[in-house]
């Protein structure tokens, strides 16, 4: 996901956005622990796009 396309999002698709992805780091790190995945770069990028999601999601509150 891009970063233009973070910043069109609203906070209700932020949050849920960050919900999900969350939810997904948590499946993928399960995943690694029981045997490893093709890609574990998945994590790194999913850990890396929470943290943009959050960023923009307190830029927003901020704002108002």
């Amino acid at each position: 996901m891009k970063n233009q396309e973070i910043k069109a999002l609203t906070v209700e698709e932020l949050t849920e956005r960050i919900k999900a992805e969350t939810d997904n780091i948590g499946k993928l790190k399960f995943a690694q622990a029981i045997s490893p995945i093709e890609n574990p770069m998945k994590i790194k990028d999913s850990r890396k796009l929470i943290a943009r999601l959050k960023t923009e999601l307190r830029a927003k509150e901020l704002a108002n």
